[in-house]
């Protein structure tokens, strides 16, 4: 996936809660902001849980935490930790979140959709790769 990724835009079945989520490097990425609105909790729960997810050793933080240039309504770039889907689905549990449930479902159909399109890009690629190789060495035959 290219250096920028993509957003997405996920809601709710409600459609109460609306998020723009970050797709880059193969998984979903939130801001603790956004995990806050997702379970319907504060900030300052969301932070607890994630270092709580830390200490405890369940997972990495240099494996699921990722600092992304985003631009605010100012107008002005900040620099903005966001969380991997390991991390969203943890801290989902520990809330005991039936919309992070949703939320989980919803992030791996999406998730899978990319794979299967990026495989099918992969595949047009190495065919027309293959077919410019091809018509390469027919040229080469001709020229002798």
């Amino acid at each position: 996936m290219d250096k920028k990724g993509e957003i997405l835009i996920y809601q709710n079945s409600s459609g109460n809660i609306k998020i723009d989520v970050h797709l880059q490097d193969e998984t979903v990425w939130l801001t603790q902001d956004q995990m806050a609105l997702l379970f319907g909790k504060n900030k300052r729960t969301i932070s607890e849980h994630i270092l709580n997810i830390f200490n405890e050793g369940e997972l990495n933080k240099t494996s699921v935490v990722r600092n992304f240039r985003i631009t605010a309504s100012d107008e002005k770039k900040y620099k903005t930790n966001f969380y991997n889907l390991d991390i969203i689905i943890s801290v989902g549990y520990r809330v005991k979140s039936q919309q992070g449930t949703q939320f989980r479902i919803w992030a791996t159909q999406r998730l899978r959709e990319y794979k299967k399109l990026k495989e099918e890009q992969n595949q047009l690629q190495k065919e027309q790769s293959l077919k410019e190789i091809e018509a390469d060495i027919k040229n080469l035959k001709k020229k002798k």
